[in-house]
């Protein structure tokens, strides 16, 4: 929320973002297209969260999710 990456009015999008990259999850899938898979504020919230130290989870719809191959997927 500091990092003005997210509006103060939405803590819940957020918490969402935040508990995804202090866990170390890879990808947030997500139908929120007004402040979370939002291509305009993706830069601010992937600096928010490697500025505090941790590495932004890939944030997609279920579709874009759904249309992967497993190769992009695949952490290893």
């Amino acid at each position: 929320m500091d990092g003005k990456a997210i509006p103060e009015s939405e803590p819940r999008d957020a918490l969402h973002i935040g508990i995804a990259a202090v866990h170390g999850i890879q990808y947030l899938v997500t139908w929120n297209f007004k402040h979370i898979a939002n291509a305009t504020l993706r830069d601010r919230i992937n600096s928010v969260c490697r500025d505090s130290g941790h590495e932004p989870p890939v944030i997609c719809t279920p579709e874009e999710i759904a249309g992967m191959s497993d190769d992009a997927l695949d952490t290893d």
